[in-house]
């Protein structure tokens, strides 16, 4: 993040760290806690750069968290990704990597904290029945166990703990109000019985904390200065505040919220996501059509890209959708500064030079790119039979189709101008090869007679070309808002998000390509 990055959040942060506020005289300490049930997509990007900038801005440190409090749904393998794609975008958290699982004893003993005061019970009402006495607005919840004596629900809780209730038979809330208008603050389960082994713990563990009893506790032991976190936590805000203000955690860590991003044509629901991955819609997580950063590396995306869109789409309260078109446009502008330049002929048909001498080849030196000199130079060969695209040629052209025609004239990429002079067909009237006469005066393309060409078109030597499937990938919805309203998203998908091309012909350069390295194909991206 630029240290003259700022925003409403830097905003807060100068204000408790100024001298007087809450926070004064301490290094800022922020924390990023993904849930390890699925891959890190474009979403989790965002706060990546807030959580892990921010504390970089300030020259802070920000923790690595894996929020484990939920053992039916996570995985060491998204453990591991999740470790992988923070470090590819460039961040690091050095040795302050934890678990939400690691908390797992205090958060019990705080929760017989509360019970103790007061200030929770155990409650056997079934998760239907609680919904049911939820209340309504002006309408308080109810619970006929919230006066239950502290010794009881001690002991039930103990029992709770160990093993001798079956899900769903008991919870553990908090007392707070029944009547507030936060309905976040009416009670809240802070425990649930789920037998579960737990990818860490293993069965060690049959009680769970809710993740709004859970993270300010987290946050409070690894003495957080600033947990920010996205705007759907605002109203748990208060609860989070509860759980800080009523528990003897070592330090008090202040909740931010910032609006969560959205980008069209795409879904960030990480169960929706999980979705097309187990229904085969998608060839898995990494699936260059996902919206997941490991889908997004395989697409080609880069790091700096990433960055850079973050960066340049802000931080603020109010929600917004982000056009794809744009992390498109923050990718195109950095790869126009590293990648190398190649020529592709993705749909081919064959160039014949008929007054290029049979059996001769030679080759022209290219830039890499032409924006980084010191990228150095290549060469590519050409010879009397080439590969052209098949858009690039029309018998009867369109009107301002400055592309190869009988009688006209185009430049070829780095090479010779040649003049089209016709085409042979098959019996169906297809084009299989295009002919053309070369200028032998207009070597590497700038011919000496000043005459002005209208177009150039790339191509590839029919006697180095490297045989390839390309696959060209579309957004993976055909709908804007796959997640709005009613819609099924499933009815949004796009069934030509992904196109593969059999035949493909590339120059000789890509023969001994070394990955991962960032390519651009001239004119077809």
């Amino acid at each position: 993040m630029d240290e003259n990055t700022s925003n409403f959040i830097h905003d807060f942060i100068d204000e408790d760290i100024a001298e007087g506020g809450a926070y004064a005289g301490m290094q800022v300490h922020t924390r990023f806690p993904p849930e390890p049930n699925g891959y890190l997509h474009i979403g989790h990007a965002k706060a990546i750069y807030i959580d892990f900038g921010t504390a970089q801005k300030y020259g802070g440190v920000c923790n690595l968290r894996m929020d484990d409090t939920n053992p039916s749904k996570e995985d060491v393998e998204y453990v591991d990704a999740i470790k992988e794609d923070i470090r590819w975008l460039g961040y690091d958290w050095g040795d302050r990597f934890y678990y939400a699982s690691d908390y797992f004893e205090d958060m019990y003993g705080f929760a017989v904290e509360l019970i103790k005061k007061g200030l929770a019970y155990v409650c056997e009402l079934t998760p239907e029945q609680t919904r049911e006495m939820r209340g309504s607005v002006g309408v308080p919840a109810q619970s006929p166990y919230r006066d239950r004596p502290i010794e009881e629900s001690l002991d039930l809780f103990a029992r709770m703990r160990a093993g001798e209730f079956e899900n769903g038979k008991m919870t553990l809330r908090a007392k707070i109000d029944l009547a507030s208008g936060n309905f976040n603050m009416r009670d809240p389960v802070i425990y649930r019985i789920n037998h579960a082994s737990h990818h860490r713990t293993g069965d060690k563990w049959c009680i769970y904390p809710m993740y709004d009893f859970a993270h300010p506790i987290e946050d409070a032991m690894e003495h957080i200065t600033h947990s920010l976190c996205s705007l759907e936590f605002e109203d748990h805000r208060p609860l989070y505040d509860w759980v800080v203000e009523n528990t003897s955690v070592p330090s008090k860590p202040r909740q931010i919220e910032f609006a969560r991003l959205g980008i069209n044509y795409t879904v960030m629901s990480k169960r929706k996501l999980r979705k097309l991955v187990e229904d085969e819609f998608v060839s898995g997580w990494d699936d260059p059509r996902m919206p997941t950063l490991c889908g997004l590396r395989r697409r080609g995306y880069t790091p700096e890209s990433i960055r850079n869109f973050c960066e340049r789409i802000g931080v603020s309260k109010t929600a917004s959708t982000v056009e794809f078109g744009f992390l498109e446009h923050c990718l195109r502008e950095d790869l126009n500064e590293k990648a190398t330049r190649v020529m592709a002929v993705l749909e081919p048909v064959k160039l014949t030079i008929t007054n290029y001498p049979e059996g001769k080849t030679e080759t022209f030196t290219v830039e890499n790119n032409p924006n980084r000199p010191e990228d150095g130079e290549r060469e590519v060969s050409f010879s009397r039979n080439l590969y052209i695209e098949a858009e690039d040629f029309m018998e009867v052209p369109a009107p301002k189709y400055f592309r190869l025609f009988p009688g006209n004239e185009v430049r070829l990429k780095g090479a010779y101008v040649a003049k089209c002079t016709g085409c042979i067909k098959d019996e169906s009237g297809r084009v299989i090869e295009v002919l053309a006469e070369y200028d032998p005066e207009s070597s590497g393309g700038n011919p000496k007679d000043g005459r002005k060409v209208k177009s150039t078109i790339h191509w590839v030597d029919a006697g180095t070309a490297v045989d390839a499937e390309v696959r060209i990938y579309d957004n993976l919805f055909s709908d804007a808002d796959p997640d709005g309203g009613d819609k099924d998203f499933f009815d949004c998908l796009n069934p030509d998000s992904l196109q593969v091309l059999k035949g493909c012909k590339l120059e000789m350069s890509l023969k001994d390509a070394v990955f991962p390295h960032s390519y651009q194909f001239m004119r077809k991206g």
